[in-house]
């Protein structure tokens, strides 16, 4: 998963909104959203390499998703999948001590997990677990609101949206998740990469033939506690190939 807007307390209907993409090479296989069995608890796309997911939600109304940090000269071969905190973070649970006590196992990352009540950020590079506070929010490839072109044109999009009153559906914010802008040079970030790459990657939806936006996952809650799961899937030219709709309540 490579970019994460949520909406924390700023709809009138719905106190959570959270628009992620799900940024991937397109060869590595994954399985659609779906309730995982047995248990049927655990609502997540699955990556078939290594087992994980990128975001989910559970019938308690915990979410968890993971984005990559970008830090090139960091990675290595013998982590464990990232996905997997995800999976921890719905089906176990995570504390700060834990991330803490095991960021070294996998490569650089954000893990954004809890609830429309309390929602946290860790970041696994400064070591350090942020709430989320009641407004706007973006994750990327950095820290949590870094103000990298994508993340900051994202930002002020949802908050248009939801501060213009007007009535907030799947097409309203699949227009901001499909949105493939690149930034100019000149404001691009430097995370190590070549510039060609920084350029690609600095769009919201990202569209080329080996790497690029997978899915758009949309989780709404509403004051009810009813959460509504929207995910699209694309192929390797940006087309839609799918798409799963899903509504629950929230257990106690």
């Amino acid at each position: 998963m490579c970019i994460l807007f949520v909406a924390l307390q700023q709809h009138p209907d719905y106190p959570l909104i959270l628009c992620a993409n799900r940024d991937e090479y397109h060869h590595r296989p994954s399985q659609a959203a779906h309730f995982w069995p047995p248990q049927q608890q655990l609502l997540a796309g699955k990556d078939l390499s290594a087992g994980g997911s990128w975001l989910g939600v559970n019938r308690q109304g915990t979410l968890a998703a993971i984005t990559n940090i970008r830090a090139p000269h960091l990675l290595r071969d013998n982590c464990r999948s990232r996905g997997e905190l995800v999976i921890r973070a719905l089906s176990q649970s995570v504390s700060p001590q834990w991330l803490q006590q095991h960021r070294q196992d996998y490569n650089p990352f954000n893990l954004l997990y809890g609830d429309a009540d309390h929602l946290y950020c860790y970041n696994s590079l400064g070591e350090n677990l942020q709430p989320l506070t009641p407004g706007f929010h973006a994750i990327s490839n950095g820290a949590l609101d870094d103000i990298w072109p994508k993340m900051a044109r994202g930002t002020q999009a949802l908050q248009q949206k939801i501060v213009g009153a007007a009535p907030l559906d799947y097409a309203t914010l699949l227009d901001i998740m499909q949105d493939d802008t690149e930034a100019e040079s000149a404001q691009l970030p430097d995370t190590g990469i070549d510039s060609e790459w920084e350029r690609k990657l600095s769009a919201i939806f990202i569209r080329h033939p080996q790497y690029g936006t997978r899915s758009t996952s949309l989780l709404l809650q509403n004051h009810a506690g009813e959460i509504h799961f929207h995910e699209v899937r694309y192929n390797s030219d940006g087309k839609v190939l799918g798409q799963e709709s899903f509504h629950f309540a929230i257990s106690g």
